[in-house]
């Protein structure tokens, strides 16, 4: 089975009908006859640009999240705060991945990655002041 057919029926999945979590996700692929870890959907949600949202798994359109970025700080961050140098971002239900995504697409030298659950995004920096000063880059943008 190929990364490109997986990946295709994942496409297909969340386009026909809500998906709301990786393990229902592979158990729709099962139906197909494709056995997937964890592991492997994480990665295959990310290159795909699927974002969890409140209505399931959605595409983000090529583009959108970088000019977007805050608008979506403005909507859906409630609170950030740093420990060393991680950054943690509250957002409101379900909004975690898309700002993940937005942010990793800014591409900005001091944000070294991003992990996003359903309501929290933990932002990597590269030092503590570096922390510090993105906090408040992101607030700026509310």
């Amino acid at each position: 089975m190929s990364k490109n057919y997986r990946q295709g029926q994942i496409l297909k999945l969340i386009r026909s009908k809500p998906i709301y979590t990786q393990e229902e996700l592979a158990q729709e692929l099962k139906g197909f006859g494709i056995n997937a870890t964890q592991v492997t959907l994480s990665r295959d949600l990310r290159d795909l640009r699927l974002v969890k949202t409140p209505e399931g798994y959605q595409e983000i359109a090529a583009g959108e999240t970088g000019q977007q970025l805050a608008s979506l700080i403005a909507d859906f961050l409630r609170d950030a705060r740093i420990a060393q140098n991680l950054l943690v971002l509250k957002t409101d239900p379900g909004h975690a991945s898309i700002i993940a995504v937005a942010l990793d697409d800014e591409n900005w030298p001091e944000v070294v990655g991003t992990l996003a659950g359903d309501d929290t995004v933990l932002v990597i920096a590269t030092d503590n002041t570096t922390a510090a000063d993105l906090r408040e880059r992101l607030l700026r943008l509310m």
